[in-house]
């Protein structure tokens, strides 16, 4: 959400246990480090009794698969350590095969937050489509324990859809994502529809992210999309979006100055649009995106021959009345009068959204009006616990919203070439 529309800005609550402490006028301050340092003088003995390759968390928690261009024949592995690293390789092979592959990584120096991290980065090419593979990290002769993939195929397939997670504490968080990979095993991938964090900068929100998707991330690979969060400094101003830019390495898009900020990528019958909409954050910074965005936009969707076409945006392109702001109306949001158009020129299928922290399914739009040749659009809700029950009053096309005072929810997608299905579900998973 935008820092102007957070009527209950930043929770007057102390909760020790989880690592909240409140400061002045309110504000949270999100501090698990002692958990965190505890974890890792267990890992750092773990390391030295068993003789095994262990990174960042003690069971592997910041290995993260991420998507690919074409999930068919490739795949990218990132992972981090605490020391420099630079003989880090990852080793894959046929699930069932005796003999591996080996993959040098790539290192990378990253700083942020007063704190430095190494990053590693394997990007796995020539795979064999619908193939189970297993693949493991290490450094000299230490390795990890093996992970698994599974590239794609041609048939229909199912991905998770999460919301905006920023949190307190990330343990609704945690608990719903493990929730929803548990009843949903045959997910192939998950998105993650910005606002990942809630503060950007703050490095103990990444590590509790990472943490809270062990055994996920490392098995499926992550659709990350953009939110304003990320170009969050820890005193609230806004800065480039330094963590999210280093920790997905992401499809490119032809622009090495907005690299990782938007991107495309196919999966089954469907191609994905992934937009950048922080717009305004990025201006100070990188002025001119919204006239590059939306130049990349057009050359890439007329490129593809999928049959279905998803965008997923972090902003709305909806705008909607404020119970506590009598002069915010109803209507079109500023990004929506700018993308809609061309998804109505397009024939873009889907259109996602995030941000308002509600879940809301519209009508079909089309020209800014209902109309069954339109896009349909939904606007996923929350995935965190930083939530804003009975905020927004209901839009005029609105056709389903969440049951009230709003939870957190997590939807699904099977995608087949004759049929899209979108569900979404609440924590017990009650559609």
């Amino acid at each position: 959400m935008d820092r102007q529309d957070k009527v209950c800005s930043r929770r007057k609550f102390v909760k020790i246990a989880g690592g909240i402490v409140v400061g002045v006028s309110g504000l949270y301050i999100f501090l698990p480090e002692l958990s965190f340092l505890s974890q890792k003088t267990v890992r750092l003995a773990k390391a030295a009794i068993v003789g095994r390759y262990l990174p960042m968390g003690d069971t592997d928690p910041y290995i993260c698969q991420i998507i690919t261009r074409d999930s068919m024949d490739s795949r990218t592995i990132m992972w981090q350590s605490e020391q420099e690293e630079q003989e880090a390789v990852l080793e894959y092979r046929v699930r069932g095969a005796e003999i591996p592959e080996s993959s040098q990584a790539i290192n990378e120096k990253f700083t942020d937050d007063n704190v430095t991290v190494y990053l590693h980065t394997s990007v796995l090419t020539g795979l064999q489509p619908a193939t189970h593979y297993e693949y493991r990290i290490g450094c000299g002769k230490k390795r990890s324990d093996w992970h698994d993939f599974t590239t794609a195929g041609t048939d229909s397939f199912k991905a998770l859809i999460f919301p905006d997670s920023q949190s307190s504490d990330y343990i609704d968080w945690k608990n719903l994502a493990q929730f929803a990979y548990r009843v949903n095993p045959d997910a192939a991938f998950f998105i993650n529809m910005g606002d990942l964090v809630d503060n950007g900068e703050d490095h103990t929100q990444w590590q509790a992210w990472f943490s809270a998707l062990n055994g996920i991330i490392d098995t499926i690979p992550v659709v990350p999309v953009m939110g304003n969060h990320e170009t969050y400094t820890k005193d609230w101003k806004v800065r480039m979006p330094e963590a999210y830019l280093h920790y997905f390495s992401l499809p490119e898009n032809g622009d090495d100055m907005r690299k990782n900020q938007y991107y495309s990528f196919d999966y089954g019958d469907v191609h994905f649009i992934v937009l950048n909409t922080q717009i305004d954050e990025m201006e100070a910074f990188q002025p001119g995106l919204l006239e590059e965005e939306q130049a990349w936009f057009k050359a890439d969707i007329t490129k593809t021959q999928k049959k279905w076409k998803i965008i997923l945006m972090h902003k709305d392109v909806l705008q909607y009345a404020n119970k506590k702001r009598p002069d915010r109306l109803a209507g079109i949001s500023d990004i929506g009068r700018v993308f809609m158009p061309l998804f109505d020129k397009y024939n873009v299928d889907v259109v996602l959204t995030a941000h308002l922290h509600t879940y809301r399914r519209r009508e079909r739009i089309y020209d800014f009006q209902p109309d069954t040749k339109g896009p349909l659009y939904i606007i996923t809700g929350v995935a965190g616990n930083v939530r804003y029950p009975n905020l927004w009053k209901d839009h005029l096309f609105d056709k389903v919203k969440a049951p009230q005072p709003e939870t957190d929810n997590f939807m699904t997608l099977e995608a087949s070439f004759d049929r899209l299905r979108l569900a979404a579900y609440l924590p017990n998973g009650d559609e």
